[in-house]
């Protein structure tokens, strides 16, 4: 008996995304929830699309890598509703560590793609203040009893080092003045208004200062030179090559997305800012964690049959500049590649482990604007325990006169 026949794919689109500002792990949002900070960055999603019917939307999905406390009663649920959406609209929670708001994107994508849905929200918030890394959990003793992971695995600035071993020529040197240049570009971005446009103005409160608005990023360090980053301690080997310099911080913060069908977008009158071509995800060894973009890029590339010539925007999140060297070294692209996070990364403005992913996508629409004679973008980053995740995004603007 024929049940059904299956829609034809439809296209996925990205509406608007924004972000809180990054706070410094327990520093200007010491005092605020995390599911507060979620909160605020849907309202001021929906803010920003008063034309949206908010009983339209049909589902949510939010992330979050540490699932407790306030972090967790259903995030995309629980989130919802305090954001005051509609009883009707459903929502759940994402978990992919780093990957956690891209994977949020793509798995409400496909039910777009499919035809379930139209409308959806996306997200994802990380309050590593409230909930540092490894809280709570309890790693299986067989991982390491057995020998299914290496000690490292579990560390990420160990996996960092490893990839430094693994590519001598990606020097301690390389890799600080990739950190500069990403504290460069992000200062630049800001004297040039670019990063402040998408931040949404949040409230935060300290025991010091009491209560205030948050309308930058914490964490940037303009002042950074290569002098001082060379002078700085290796945590996670004795004379090893991974800083705090030139790695991401540990922060709080969250981001929001819009994601709908074309159709649906363009019957609303809703923006598009980016036209979703396909997504990967891929493992590698999870001793060297930051290796995973590679993979997943060679897988997302052969799904849309396209090569990395095609490509002409990047947003690599940076974990670590060894795990962004490796990337681009493996492609074939120069360390100094301009088409390579124009608005700096989260070296400089942070990395709020399962909010970055959309972060990605936010900094890309925005050189899709800029960039008409840019096609094809990519966002991508590695995800802890040895896995890789890449999203191709096609520019709407393409062709058009800038």
């Amino acid at each position: 008996m024929k049940v059904g026949t299956m829609a034809t794919q439809a296209s996925v689109v990205l509406v608007d995304a924004v972000r809180t500002p990054f706070g410094k792990a327990g520093s200007m949002y010491a005092g605020t929830r995390a599911d507060d900070l979620m909160v605020r960055a849907m309202r001021g999603l929906l803010e920003r699309n008063p034309q949206l019917p908010l009983d339209q939307i049909d589902d949510v999905a939010i992330a979050a890598a540490t699932q407790t406390g306030d972090q967790g009663m259903n995030l995309g649920r629980s989130a919802s509703l305090l954001a005051g959406l509609p009883n009707t609209v459903p929502g759940y929670s994402v978990d992919r560590w780093c990957a956690g708001a891209m994977t949020a994107v793509t798995t409400l994508a496909g039910s777009i793609a499919m035809g379930s849905c139209e409308i959806a929200i996306a997200g994802g918030v990380e309050h590593m203040g409230n909930h540092p890394i490894g809280d709570g959990l309890d790693p299986n003793p067989r991982f390491l009893a057995e020998r299914i992971v290496e000690q490292d695995a579990l560390a990420m600035g160990a996996t960092a080092e490893r990839l430094h071993d693994r590519f001598p020529h990606l020097t301690k040197e390389r890799a600080d003045k990739f950190a500069l240049a990403s504290q460069m570009k992000t200062a630049q971005a800001y004297a040039d208004g670019k990063i402040q446009r998408d931040l949404i103005p949040t409230a935060a409160r300290s025991a010091e200062l009491g209560w205030g608005i948050a309308t930058v990023d914490e964490p940037p360090r303009p002042t950074t030179t290569l002098e001082g980053l060379s002078t700085l301690k290796t945590p996670f080997r004795p004379a090893g090559r991974v800083t705090a310099g030139n790695s991401s911080g540990l922060n709080d913060g969250a981001t929001a997305a819009l994601l709908a069908s074309e159709a649906k977008a363009l019957e609303l009158g809703l923006p598009i800012k980016a036209r979703m071509v396909t997504f990967a995800f891929a493992g590698v060894e999870p001793e060297v964690m930051g290796y995973g973009p590679v993979p997943s890029t060679i897988k997302a590339l052969a799904k849309a049959g396209l090569s990395i010539a095609d490509i002409g925007a990047f947003e690599v999140n940076e974990a670590f500049a060894i795990q962004v060297l490796a990337f681009l070294d493996h492609f074939g692209i120069a360390d100094d590649d301009p088409r390579v996070n124009p608005y700096g990364g989260a070296i400089a403005v942070g990395h709020p482990l399962a909010s970055s992913g959309i972060r990605l996508m936010l900094n890309l629409a925005r050189t899709f604007e800029e960039k008409p004679d840019v096609r094809y973008g990519i966002t991508t980053m590695c995800i802890g325990l040895g896995m890789g995740g890449t999203v191709i995004w096609e520019n709407p603007h393409f062709g058009k006169k800038a």
